[in-house]
């Protein structure tokens, strides 16, 4: 008779990602709660200025979500004045219905005190790790991240 061994919840590979996931996760997005930013419009505020991203699809799929979420979030952001939406020209390519999205201001000074709140929240995580440790560890998650798809609902 063959026994079959106990999962072990606490040393399972996905309950120790989700874990350290969250722990990330905790003090950057309280500070992002603080200055009126989510996780997703500081991606989305990064995608525009940083990356010159000025169309949703482009957005969606450098975030990694999909277009509905992208579109919300885009939505919500505009509102929230960190953002604008333009009918792109039918001169630039676009048919009428395409919007290109435009940083603001506001949306710019947000962005810089986020993106100073990400980096001292990874300082933070990635000190407990080696050069080489850490050069590792990245290269494993992207190994675990292989072939099983890009998009996802919300980050």
């Amino acid at each position: 008779m063959t026994q079959t061994v106990p999962y072990s919840l606490h040393n399972s590979l996905g309950y120790q990602v989700s874990r350290t996931a969250r722990l990330l996760e905790r003090g950057f997005e309280s500070e992002l709660r603080r200055i009126g930013l989510t996780r997703l419009s500081w991606c989305t505020l990064l995608a525009v200025e940083n990356e010159g991203l000025r169309h949703p699809s482009d957005i969606a799929e450098f975030i990694g979500i999909d277009r509905t979420a992208t579109s919300r979030a885009l939505k919500g952001m505009e509102v929230a004045g960190l953002i604008s939406r333009e009918k792109e020209p039918k001169s630039n390519g676009g048919d009428g219905r395409s919007k290109l999205i435009t940083i603001t201001a506001k949306g710019k000074d947000l962005l810089r005190i986020g993106t100073e709140a990400a980096r001292a929240n990874a300082d933070k995580f990635e000190a407990k790790l080696s050069e080489p440790q850490l050069e590792e560890f990245r290269a494993l998650l992207l190994c675990l991240q292989q072939d099983e798809g890009s998009e996802l609902s919300h980050i």
